[in-house]
């Protein structure tokens, strides 16, 4: 007899794993115990030496599916006799290292539970909140480890007696399954005075009815309504005052889904994976289909796609039998409302009635969101059912990484991994400050995880940079579009030089001006500017942001001087024509003047002017929302490039756009079609994106390429671009599991600083 102790670190809280342990375990006739202390599993086991060893191969090889095993660890154990059997002891603090602690994504409703619900002979037939190990909320109920009933939400809640019986019994599915309830011990939904069954009813009945029903759901409320009804889903739009930006759509299952949109199986698999983010997919153009309102996704030929996580979701669908809307529950650019006073006060105005419940959400998490180019994931956002979950990150000593300002995420970092907090939202007013601090602070204490250094953006005026400096910690100040490539090279492990291209909306550069289409050699301590884009004027600065048109009037008639003409002066008028005149001349004053025009060398921007010059969005309602009409105009059409021109300026390669410009303008009053010229304009920026990189390799620059920036969630851009670069012979790498865009910032941050540290040791 053998006796070895085993301690198992990384996801294994919440999972399943002790569980998963004890029938090990017990299949192999092992005797000894196991319980969660601090963050991690620990046990001893006992028997023959042969089986003892299969057993500790067997903790990796075998864990739960929502477990992530980071490392298992064996010592000698006590040499003491545990009798028959094998035990699950309580759970209990420990000395260990508290950074070992991983806290648990909320997992989608599992195929058995779906089952359950749906059969009238079992007695959790229909009931909400249904869950078992496989499944149901994790992170959004926790309010601290080691992950127990008692130290999450679901403590107000004490077990009945059927419940109790499976969750102490190893054979049952809902063996210490923490939030295990049922009809008689588990949270009620209510809607005003109604419980149960007639609440659902009630909320199903309005949204039947045309209206909007404001649903308490894992991570936050929800507000949903019927997809195919034009009046409810316009008038969604202007209660939530959200004009243009796309809803999701939860529909029942694959199939379902199918039938509204176009689904590779890489994206099925995405689809139908627990974490069931939001996945954005090709619109389905097919007779006998019910449609979708069109105002779910105006002027887009995608639309974000998610099967139900919980059993109020598929409730919901069952009864309503139709797809439904389902978005944040906040006005627009707040966070999401997760307490159920604050959810009233703020959606009295936009919801018809409240479907609730009386569980407690201790975490704010929102839906995450994905896509897909080729078999490349893509994350737009980072959320439920993704975060909390660690992530790879080559950072030794504790830091955070406070974020950006837009789409703002938090990233704390330790032991060669990170944590990348969920999606805040837009830094820009005291809801959302508050709601990213009081995210950092629980989250920080979950993991243990105590930053000895902050890193955060150049620019003075985000929230989170003054959030930084208010604090009594020392500082890392990093480059925006360091922090972009610098997080794709981490995701990727990349340690040693690469060549990076940051294209994105705005970010301050280390000389005090507004970047935003960079190449850098960089790696992840620093880096030196090889190439960008020409600037232009922003005339009105942060208004032009919302107004393309007036960045559209900033290049025709302050682009950058270069050497090549601008657009002539009829080209200019053909555009000018159409717009107020009056702002025309305002515009053309400031830009003369030099008067609050900042430039920029974006190119996020310059989507921006183009989709204004070719008709598209003069003014929007959301960041990126020119550049995303701009690739649905280009669709699938063929083109032929634009003219374009780089040049050497300053020691450094300039893409020129002014050449292009000038030919989209001459096709265009030429008769060129919309399409064909969107199309062409994401074949140009390729074209240009590969000799810039072909000249900085040339040059000595990395053969490893990091795409980072906002601009890379265009489907077509990043496709054209790397199927370019790959033609010579360049290794080029994209984020996959942390937001190619601002929601990444963070992570890039994190990087910087930890391997600043280590250079320092």
């Amino acid at each position: 007899m053998t006796t070895r102790r085993f301690e198992v670190y990384g996801t294994v809280q919440g999972v399943g794993f002790r569980p998963f342990v004890y029938r090990t375990a017990a299949d192999l006739g092992l005797t000894g115990w196991v319980a969660n202390v601090n963050g991690h599993v620990e046990g001893e086991v006992a028997g023959p030496p042969g089986v003892v060893e299969r057993f500790a191969a067997r903790l990796r090889s075998d864990a739960p599916a929502l477990a992530r095993v980071r490392r298992v660890r064996l010592s000698e154990g006590t040499p003491l006799s545990y009798g028959r059997g094998f035990q699950v002891r309580r759970s209990a603090p420990a000395s260990a290292d508290p950074t070992s602690r991983e806290v648990p994504a909320d997992a989608a409703i599992c195929a058995a539970c779906v089952g359950e619900l749906r059969d009238p002979g079992d007695r959790r037939h229909r009931y909400p909140f249904i869950n078992c190990t496989d499944c149901g909320p994790r992170a959004t109920i926790i309010e601290d480890l080691p992950y127990d009933r008692i130290r999450t939400t679901m403590r107000a809640f004490p077990l009945c007696v059927d419940c109790a019986a499976e969750y102490s019994d190893p054979a049952d599915r809902r063996f210490h399954a923490e939030p295990v309830a049922c009809p008689v011990c588990g949270p009620r939904l209510a809607w005003e005075d109604l419980r149960g069954e007639e609440a659902l009813r009630a909320a199903v009945g309005t949204i039947t009815e045309g209206g909007i029903v404001a649903l308490k759901g894992l991570g936050g409320y929800q507000l949903v309504c019927d997809a195919t009804d034009p009046r409810a889903v316009a008038e969604l739009r202007r209660r939530k005052h959200r004009p243009a930006k796309p809803f999701a759509v939860m529909v029942e299952g694959p199939l379902a889904a199918s039938r509204l949109a176009m689904i590779s199986a890489t994206e099925e698999r995405a689809l139908t994976s627990p974490e069931r983010p939001v996945v954005l997919l090709s619109r389905r153009r097919r007779r006998g289909t019910p449609p979708l309102a069109p105002e779910v996704h105006p002027g887009l030929a995608r639309v974000g796609l998610f099967l139900p996580t919980t059993g109020l979701h598929h409730l919901l669908l069952d009864e309503s039998a139709r797809p439904l809307v389902v978005t944040s529950g906040n006005l627009s650019d707040e966070p999401v409302a997760t307490d159920d006073t604050e959810a009233h006060r703020v959606l009295a105005g936009v919801a018809d009635g409240f479907l609730t419940h009386d569980r407690v959400i201790r975490a704010r998490y929102d839906d995450s969101v994905v896509q897909f180019a080729g078999r490349t994931r893509i994350t737009v956002r980072r959320a439920r059912g993704l975060a909390p979950a660690p992530l790879p990150l080559p950072a030794r000593e504790p830091v955070a990484g406070v974020g950006a300002q837009l789409k703002h995420t938090f990233t704390l970092a330790a032991d060669g991994r990170a944590v990348l907090g969920p999606h805040t939202g837009d830094l820009s007013d005291l809801a959302a400050h508050e709601a990213f601090q009081a995210s950092y602070d629980h989250l920080r204490r979950l993991t243990g995880i105590e930053p000895r250094v902050l890193a955060h953006d150049l620019h003075p005026g985000y929230l989170s940079t003054q959030w930084a400096r208010a604090q009594s910690l020392p500082r890392v100040a990093v480059q925006h579009h360091h922090a972009h490539v610098a997080a794709c090279a981490a995701e990727h492990g990349v340690r040693g030089p690469f060549l990076g291209i940051a294209y994105d909306g705005l970010g301050l550069g280390d000389d005090g001006t507004l970047w935003g289409g960079e190449l850098l050699v960089a790696d992840l301590t620093g880096y030196r500017r090889v190439g960008r884009f020409a600037t232009a004027p922003l005339p009105g600065g942060e208004a032009a942001v919302r107004h393309p048109s007036r960045t559209a009037l900033g290049h025709l008639l302050g682009g950058e001087a270069l050497g090549s003409p601008r657009p002539y002066p009829w080209l200019t008028r053909h555009f000018t024509d159409r717009l107020d005149p009056r702002e025309v001349a305002v515009v053309t004053a400031m830009v003369a003047g030099n008067v609050n025009s900042p430039r920029a060398s974006s190119a996020g921007r310059l989507f921006d002017a183009v989709a204004s010059l070719l008709g598209l969005a003069d003014r929007v309602s959301y960041e990126g929302e020119a550049a995303v009409l701009l690739e649905a105009a280009a669709g699938g059409t063929h083109a032929v490039p634009l003219a374009h021109r780089v040049v050497r300026a300053d020691g450094l390669w300039v893409y020129d756009p002014a050449p292009t410009l000038a030919d989209l303008l001459e096709r265009q009053l030429g008769g060129e079609p919309v399409a064909r010229l969107a199309a062409a304009f994401h074949l140009t920026l390729a074209i240009v994106t590969a000799d810039l990189v072909a000249r900085a390799v040339a040059e000595g620059a990395p053969r490893t390429v990091c795409l980072g920036g906002g601009c890379f969630v265009n489907r077509r851009l990043l496709t054209e671009v790397r199927r370019r670069l790959r033609a010579q012979g360049l290794r080029v790498l994209v984020g996959g599991h942390v937001p190619v865009g601002d929601g990444g910032i963070s992570y890039g941050q994190a990087a910087v600083a930890g391997a600043r540290l280590a250079g320092e040791r």
